[in-house]
């Protein structure tokens, strides 16, 4: 298991992890340097989506909870949902260009390149890990608790983890060398948003359509969120299988491509 790519960088991740503390700390500051407001610029941007999207959809369109969710509230519906691809999303766009806004660590020291997509991740989670609080707070406010099984988040986190560095570290290699990258992920993430059910419930997709969110690991982390939140809800074994396997084939394919991209990583740069 060592020898293969990702679990190879992994372990070297975790020899290194005073260094990664040090990145996400250097990331995380350096993203709101000169701000007044600082971190609290973070919680801001998605809050304001939400109650968007919940006065378009919920108040104006007057979309309804799926029955089975755990809560009436929509806003909770959608806000709880839209947790791990907020992660999901802010750690690959901004993995794309990370390797070029490095590229002095890259060219002029020995330096573990694959450190830099793996950190923006965990910049990313701290952020994740206050508007989650946020929403766990809103939970308690409107639903009156959240689910016991709420404990069980970390797993899937991990495996969020895992599919986002993976898919991180190829598209990171990739933008060293095909500068477009970057403008693809953006265009391919918009399209995604759209293929996961994030508004909606699984059910309320057209049975011949059901095949895009059986394919979307994505999907099955939005319904794990929600129902490890709001619903007393078993996790569904056979998903979780599913998201652990693509999530690990994300992860050791990436390793993959960085590993074998990173070798003229100083000469492009």
């Amino acid at each position: 298991m060592s020898g293969l790519p990702g679990f190879g960088f992994l372990r070297n991740l975790i020899e290194r992890r005073s260094l990664l503390f040090q990145m996400v700390r250097r990331d995380f500051e350096r993203r709101y340097v000169g701000s007044i407001g600082g971190w609290l610029w973070g919680l801001a941007q998605p809050l304001v989506l939400l109650l968007s999207w919940t006065f378009v959809f919920h108040i104006c369109l007057k979309m309804g909870v799926p029955p089975g969710q755990g809560t009436s509230n929509y806003t909770l519906f959608l806000f709880t949902g839209y947790l791990p691809w907020m992660l999901f999303s802010e750690t690959l766009t901004r993995s794309s260009t990370s390797l070029l806004e490095n590229s002095n660590l890259i060219t002029k020291t020995v330096f573990p390149s694959e450190m830099i997509p793996v950190s923006v991740f965990f910049s990313s989670l701290v952020n994740h890990g206050l508007t989650f609080a946020i929403a766990l707070i809103a939970v308690i406010f409107f639903d009156g608790g959240i689910s016991y099984f709420v404990w069980l988040l970390p797993v899937y986190i991990l495996l969020l983890g895992l599919l986002s560095i993976g898919l991180s570290w190829m598209i990171a290699a990739f933008q060293v060398y095909l500068r477009d990258t970057a403008q693809v992920v953006t265009v391919v993430l918009s399209l995604w948003f759209w293929v996961t059910p994030i508004f909606i419930d699984i059910e309320q997709i057209p049975e011949r359509f059901r095949w895009l969110p059986a394919l979307n690991p994505l999907s099955f982390l939005v319904k794990a969120y929600r129902e490890r939140i709001l619903t007393h809800r078993l996790p569904d074994w056979s998903e979780l299988a599913f998201l652990a396997a693509s999530s690990g084939l994300a992860f050791l394919l990436g390793g993959l491509v960085f590993k074998q991209l990173k070798k003229g990583f100083a000469d492009v740069l």
